[in-house]
C-alpha cells in the first residue's frame, strides 16, 4: 500500500472518505479562517452576498486581524479598519487588533495546531504549516465559503520533498535555507506543490525557524509548505500554553512524491537575495559592500522572538552606521513584550534604531518606512519586487536578521558572522 505525504494525511483527515491522493479535488473540514484589513473588506463584502451557511457557525473559529498598518496613516485605511473591526465585533467573532500582531504569527501562537487544515485570505498563510498544519491563502470569495459553511473545495496538491542536510554552521539561519531553497527552484518551481522540509538541519531547527522556512514556500509558488510535528513542537505549543494541542503529523516512510531536491546546509554561508526577485539569490561573498540607505528587521517571516535574540546580541555595545535609516518591528505583542523584558528595545534604541509597534510595517509599504528614490533597503522580509516597500524607484535586498543587522552596523551589506 502506497504511503501519504505530511499534505495528503492532513487534507485526508478533514475528508468524509478519510484518504485521498494528489491530484483528487475533495472537499474538506476547515479548522479556520481568518482575514486582515487589506483584505478583509471585500470578504464582508463577499459574506454578506452569500446566502448559504449560518454566520453562529464561524464565530470561534473565523479571526479578523488589523495587522498591516499599525497605527493607520490614512483616512481610507481606517475607514478599512474600522470595517472590519465593526463587523468583527458586531458579530462576535475573534478580533486581533491592531498592536496584537501579524495574523501568521498570531495563528502560529494563539490558534495553529499540528494537523490542522487553515485558510486565509494572505498568501503567507502556510506559514503555519512549520507547527505541521496544511495551511493556505485563498480569494476572498473562497474563503467567504469557507468561513460560512466550515468547508471548502480544493484539488490535493502533489508533494515535492526538500531535504535539508548536514548542520547549519553559524551565522547561518533558517532565512538562508529557504533562500537557498528558492534559487534552486525559482519562484515558479513548486506552483501548486506541497513543500515538505525534512532531514537533519530541519530536525535541529526550533519552531521559530521552522516557521521562516513554510512561510516563504509561496514565493516558489507552492499552495503550502509543512513541516512534521516533533518534540519540539509540543514545546513550542507547550511555551504558548497550547501543549494540549499537540499531536504527531508526520509523512509515511514509503510517501510518494513527485520530485525531491536536497539542501547541504553545512556547505552555506549566509544568503542573499538581490533585486528583485526573491529567488535572485547569491551568497554573502558575492555580494558584501553593496551600499545600503535602510535596513528593516521585521515582518511575518521573521522578527520571533529567536530572531530579536540574535539581533540585539550584534547590536550589543554597536550602533548603526550614521545616516543609515534602521526600523524594528516585531511580528507580535508577545514577542514586543518579551524583548522588553529581556532588555531587547533598550539594545536597539541604544543602537540607533526606530522600533514599532508589532504589525507588517516596511514589509508591506503602507506605513511609515517607505524608501526614497534611489534608495537600496536591505529586508530580513520575504518579497523584493519593485514597489513592494511603497516605492517602486527604490531596490530592495533579502536577508537573516543577522545579515540584516551586521548591515546595519556597517552601512553595506555585511557577513554577520564576524559579530557572532
Amino acid at each position: 500500500m502506497t504511503g501519504k505525504t505530511l499534505a495528503e494525511k492532513i487534507i485526508g483527515s478533514h475528508t468524509a472518505a478519510g484518504t485521498v491522493s494528489a491530484g483528487e479535488v475533495v472537499i474538506v473540514k476547515v479548522d479556520y479562517t481568518f482575514s486582515h484589513d487589506a483584505a478583509g473588506p471585500l470578504l464582508i463584502n463577499q459574506v454578506n452576498k452569500l446566502n448559504a451557511g449560518n454566520i453562529e457557525t464561524a464565530k470561534d473559529r473565523t479571526i479578523f486581524f488589523i495587522d498591516h498598518a499599525v497605527p493607520s496613516p490614512t483616512k481610507e485605511l481606517s475607514n478599512d479598519q474600522a470595517t472590519v473591526r465593526n463587523y468583527a465585533m458586531s458579530n462576535g467573532m475573534v478580533l486581533s487588533d491592531a498592536g496584537n500582531g501579524i495574523c501568521h504569527q498570531v495563528m502560529a501562537e494563539d490558534y495553529s495546531s499540528p494537523g490542522d487544515l487553515i485558510v486565509g485570505t494572505d498568501s503567507h498563510t502556510c506559514t503555519s504549516g512549520g507547527l505541521g498544519a496544511f495551511a493556505t491563502g485563498m480569494g476572498a470569495t473562497d474563503i467567504a465559503v469557507a468561513m460560512k459553511l466550515r468547508k471548502t473545495w480544493l484539488r490535493v496538491p502533489e508533494s515535492m520533498k526538500v531535504n535539508v542536510t548536514g548542520h547549519s554552521p553559524k551565522g547561518v539561519f533558517a532565512k538562508d535555507l529557504i533562500l537557498k531553497t528558492l534559487s534552486m527552484l525559482g519562484t515558479d518551481g513548486a506552483t501548486y506543490k506541497s513543500l515538505e522540509f525534512e532531514g537533519t538541519a530541519i530536525n535541529e531547527l526550533d519552531v521559530y525557524g521552522r516557521l521562516t522556512l513554510t512561510n516563504m514556500a509561496v514565493e516558489a509558488g507552492a499552495k503550502t509548505g509543512i513541516v512534521a510535528s516533533d518534540e519540539r513542537t509540543r514545546q513550542y505549543l507547550r511555551d504558548f500554553d497550547r501543549e494540549d494541542k499537540w499531536k504527531e503529523i508526520r509523512a509515511d516512510d514509503n510517501a510518494v512524491y513527485e520530485s525531491e531536491i536536497t539542501v547541504n546546509s553545512s556547505e552555506l554561508e549566509p544568503q542573499i537575495a538581490l533585486p528583485s526577485s526573491p529567488d535572485n539569490v547569491r551568497p554573502i561573498s558575492e555580494v558584501r559592500d553593496v551600499k545600503v540607505n535602510e535596513v528593516f528587521i521585521g515582518s511575518c517571516t521573521n522578527t520571533r522572538i529567536e530572531d530579536m535574540r540574535i539581533v540585539a546580541k550584534i547590536f550589543k555595545d554597536r550602533r548603526k552606521a550614521k545616516g543609515l535609516k534602521l526600523i524594528v518591528t516585531p511580528s507580535s505583542q508577545k514577542v514586543y513584550l518579551r524583548c522588553v523584558r529581556e532588555g531587547i528595545v533598550e539594545t536597539l534604541v541604544n543602537a540607533g534604531a526606530v522600533v514599532t509597534p508589532a504589525g507588517c510595517g516596511v514589509c508591506f509599504g503602507a506605513l511609515g518606512g517607505i524608501p526614497a528614490d534611489g534608495d537600496v533597503i536591505f529586508s530580513s522580509s520575504n518579497r523584493n519586487f519593485p514597489g513592494r516597500t511603497g516605492n517602486p524607484k527604490a531596490q530592495t535586498y533579502l536577508g537573516s536578521p543577522a545579515t540584516a543587522a551586521a548591515t546595519a552596523i556597517c552601512g553595506y551589506v555585511a557577513d554577520p558572522r564576524q559579530f557572532l
